[in-house]
């Protein structure tokens, strides 16, 4: 780790409270940036408060849904026109529900929440980018970006579709001096277990078959918010439209 890394750096990072993102807070704040950390869940911020504050460090935490225009709006604001990195963490899993069994209400608020949201943050990111002529986004695919073994289907294919959002963004903005990348975790060990309990034993069944005969392993969330870390400064400066698999080798299986 790199205690000068991000020194003078405003970043925005979603899902704070818990998991990646507040590992990617953490790691963030040690390595110098001034972050204003958000997530839709109170309880966990105050935890992640706990957490910085035990170790003498200083973040911004604010409530806020990236479902919401007015919420993503208030981000945007209390970063200022200093932003220079947004680490798009929040999402959520769709209860490893295939498609004859997914229901509107599910397919709607996973797509809302992984891929809307998303965008939404990175659209009102991209003037404050532009007219400082450089910025950075670096957003949480999944293994489930490069196939549909490793959750439901509302998922997979809002992590493909993630894909093609950062992508687009690096291609259309690199001449400006904006960067966009993923990161594509595997298992983690986080909260978003929540939505992951699941609904269809023998489609949840048939996902782990996937996750076994590749030997993946579960990762730490410190493990996938140091390869968030590494995009998002300036070592990466020439990389753009990157997809970086964090799983451990389960995409080459």
């Amino acid at each position: 780790m790199d205690t000068t890394r991000h020194t003078g750096k405003k970043v925005i990072v979603t899902g704070a409270g818990n998991g990646i993102g507040r590992a990617t807070v953490l790691r963030l704040a040690r390595e110098g940036a001034n972050v204003v950390g958000c997530d839709v869940n109170e309880a966990a911020l105050t935890e992640t408060a706990g957490v910085l504050e035990a170790e003498g460090l200083t973040v911004a935490l604010i409530p806020a849904d990236v479902t919401v225009q007015a919420d993503v709006d208030a981000l945007i604001a209390a970063a200022g026109s200093d932003l220079g990195i947004v680490a798009n963490v929040a999402g959520i899993m769709d209860h490893f529900l295939p498609l004859g069994e997914m229901t509107d209400d599910m397919w709607n608020r996973v797509m809302d929440v992984n891929v809307t949201g998303v965008m939404r943050l990175s659209r009102a990111a991209i003037p404050v980018f532009e007219a400082k002529g450089a910025g950075v986004f670096v957003t949480v695919g999944s293994r489930a970006s490069l196939g549909g073994g490793a959750a439901g289907t509302a998922y997979a294919t809002s992590k493909h579709a993630v894909i093609g959002l950062v992508q687009s963004i690096a291609y259309l903005y690199g001449p400006k001096g904006i960067r966009s990348n993923a990161v594509l975790p595997g298992a983690v060990a986080t909260a978003i277990s929540s939505s992951a309990m699941p609904d269809v034993p023998w489609a949840f069944d048939r996902a782990m078959q996937a996750m076994a005969s590749a030997g993946a392993k579960v990762a730490e969330p410190d493990e996938v918010a140091a390869a968030i870390s590494w995009l998002a400064s300036s070592e990466a400066s020439n990389v753009n439209g990157a997809i970086m698999t964090v799983d451990n080798g389960w995409a080459s299986a």
